[in-house]
């Protein structure tokens, strides 16, 4: 009797266990996204750190690769990664998101709201890129310590956030604009193609082959999104290199440029080869590794 008592007891014991579990396993899943996104992105970061620094100096003065370098070179070995903090905060911090808030708001897109698959997804994709925006101060304070005519006003993150507080928040969101336009639309279009452009590549039958497919599809998106909305980084670059003063609207900063630089297009996209191979090497090497880290998570 006491034994058929204590069997009959046992199924609500395990129903109410896995009540408890069901709801840690779904948030360490959906944690997981947000971490691997963090981790690809520190890869990425410290390996192309330096051609991203002479891709800046070519958007800024319009110069050519190798006076760029030259910059460099007379900078010094000890300047090279000078700025790398902004960029590393900054990166880890927003693809984190980007990866982690896709995913969370596709699912709760799907769950809530009716509508195309393809719609989902790019109403997704543009409000993680949106939220990405909020940490735009890191990229503002990366511009100001990578450009070599405020080396002699600050030498470190703590210096340019500081140097940025008289003038008040709104200081350190310049060029919120443009990152908004370039985050929302890259990451719809991103997100959207990723599943596509892998089913063109070869089939995988290795692990080896998954990752280079990875790195393959990552890479032709990122270069291909790196090119064009590379004159939006340009206007935003123009404009975040400004401590104080005038906040001149995107069209304005855009013409001024676009004058500069003789209204040549050629011109406006000086550095947009760099940057090509650039986007191509550092979203591989972020779709590789957000993808491998998805896997032996």
């Amino acid at each position: 009797m006491m034994d058929s008592e204590a069997h009959e007891k046992r199924p609500p014991i395990l129903t109410s266990s896995k009540q408890d579990i069901s709801p840690h396993i779904t948030n360490v899943g959906q944690m997981k996204h947000y971490l691997c996104g963090c981790c690809a992105a520190f890869n990425n970061i410290v390996i192309t750190f330096p051609i991203q620094k002479v891709l800046f100096r070519q958007q800024l003065y319009g110069i050519k690769t190798r006076d760029a370098v030259l910059q460099l070179r007379r900078d010094g070995f000890r300047n090279l990664y000078r700025g790398i903090l902004p960029p590393l905060m900054q990166k880890t911090t927003t693809l984190a998101l980007m990866f982690g808030l896709y995913e969370d708001l596709s699912y709760l897109l799907r769950k809530h709201v009716s509508t195309p698959e393809f719609a989902t997804c790019s109403m997704a994709a543009v409000l993680a890129g949106t939220t990405e925006a909020i940490f735009t101060p890191l990229e503002r304070v990366q511009t100001l310590l990578q450009d070599h005519k405020h080396h002699d006003k600050f030498t470190n993150t703590y210096q340019a956030f500081k140097a940025l507080k008289c003038h008040g928040i709104r200081e350190y969101y310049r060029g919120l604009v443009p990152i908004l336009l370039r985050n929302g639309s890259s990451n719809a279009l991103f997100f959207g193609l990723r599943g596509p452009v892998k089913e063109y590549l070869p089939t995988a039958t290795s692990h080896s082959a998954h990752l280079v497919n990875d790195f393959i599809c990552g890479g032709l998106l990122g270069a291909m999104l790196g090119f064009l909305f590379f004159p939006v980084n340009v206007v935003k670059t123009r404009m975040q290199s400004q401590i104080g003063g005038e906040f001149q609207s995107f069209p304005r900063v855009f013409k001024k440029i676009w004058v500069e630089r003789d209204r040549k297009l050629t011109n406006l996209f000086r550095g947009a080869h760099l940057n090509y191979h650039r986007s191509l090497i550092s979203w591989g090497i972020i779709n590789a590794t957000y993808e491998f880290l998805l896997k032996v998570i």
